[in-house]
């Protein structure tokens, strides 16, 4: 089990630096959740992992404590000028958010709690994080709010620039910092202050919601002097939150994800016999109906499968020897 986990962490990196590269916002819970999908789909049924609950705990921590860190004195003043429209425009936003959840429920057979939480726009991160507390299929909930971020991402440089003719280089703003020492101190801190109050107190995703509002009044309070969580933190938090999501997928997740988008199975089946042809390999496996009903499951080539099962056997010999 160990070597096992010894590949996907090391998959996350390799998948991570790719993502990065590519510009993806969130690299590492983009990979993550990748990878995750990844195993679950080629030897979860033989070799199933599921990280212990307290990865999850980690994980909605250092989110909660690192959304509670982008609240401070300085945003507060600024909105408070434009407070109205901003007010207006924010509540139309849940609003039209909320509504197309319901539609989309009510057209697809999507529970609601999944249906709401996937169309959410904002926050995707927490969102993700907390949405099994909350009565929704993580997977699915994941599966819409990261197609929403990757169209934002693909589509909202063109619009601004055509709309609002914006353009050339921005200057990064100056995030200062309180120093390492400061920044874990402040992270430890607001974590472990917040789930030991939502172990008290009865509140739904309380390890995320308890410390984001504990890491919020301190930030706005300026006693932290712009403490905030780490960067490499932030990504063992958002590991552990897309690997926890991305190794319970299945078959007929996918199949729910394709009918909430609109694609039925067939569609789903034949996007990824042209993307196999692309590649040159074999995607996905299927079987006809039957006595035991058929069904269908992600591949690798046989020569990579034939690899691993080698060193899988090879691995057992020699701790049975």
């Amino acid at each position: 089990m160990l070597s096992r986990w010894a590949g996907i962490v090391a998959a996350t990196v390799v998948a991570s630096l790719a993502a990065a590269a590519a510009g993806l916002p969130r690299a590492v819970l983009f990979a993550s959740l990748f990878v995750g999908i990844a195993y679950a789909l080629l030897f979860g049924d033989e070799h199933p992992l599921t990280p212990p609950k307290r990865v999850l705990t980690f994980g909605q921590v250092v989110i909660g404590v690192a959304l509670g860190a982008q609240l401070t004195s300085d945003t507060i003043s600024a909105v408070a000028g434009d407070w109205l429209p901003i007010t207006v425009i924010t509540v139309a936003t849940l609003l039209i958010s909320l509504a197309a959840g319901l539609l989309l429920s009510r057209a697809t057979g999507l529970d609601r709690p999944t249906a709401l939480l996937g169309l959410i726009a904002g926050g995707a991160s927490g969102i993700v994080a907390m949405s099994d507390e909350l009565g929704a299929d993580a997977r699915l909930v994941a599966f819409m709010q990261y197609l929403r971020v990757l169209i934002v991402v693909v589509t909202a440089p063109l619009i601004a620039t055509v709309l609002f003719g914006a353009g050339g280089d921005a200057l990064a703003p100056d995030a200062g910092g309180a120093g390492l020492a400061a920044d874990l101190a402040f992270t430890v801190g607001c974590g472990v202050a917040g789930v030991l109050i939502a172990r008290k107190v009865p509140i739904t995703a309380g390890s995320l919601l308890v410390p984001l509002v504990i890491a919020a009044a301190l930030s706005v309070s300026g006693i932290t002097d712009g403490a905030h969580v780490p960067d490499r933190v932030q990504d063992l938090g958002f590991a552990a939150i897309g690997l926890q999501v991305g190794l319970r997928f299945t078959v007929a997740t996918i199949r729910q994800a394709g009918k909430t988008v609109g694609w039925s199975y067939r569609t789903c089946l034949n996007r990824i016999r042209r993307m196999e042809a692309i590649l040159g390999l074999r995607v996905l496996e299927t079987a006809r109906g039957g006595s035991s009903g058929g069904g269908a499951r992600l591949s690798a080539t046989w020569s990579f499968r034939s690899w691993v099962s080698r060193r899988w056997a090879d691995r057992k010999r020699s701790v049975k020897s």
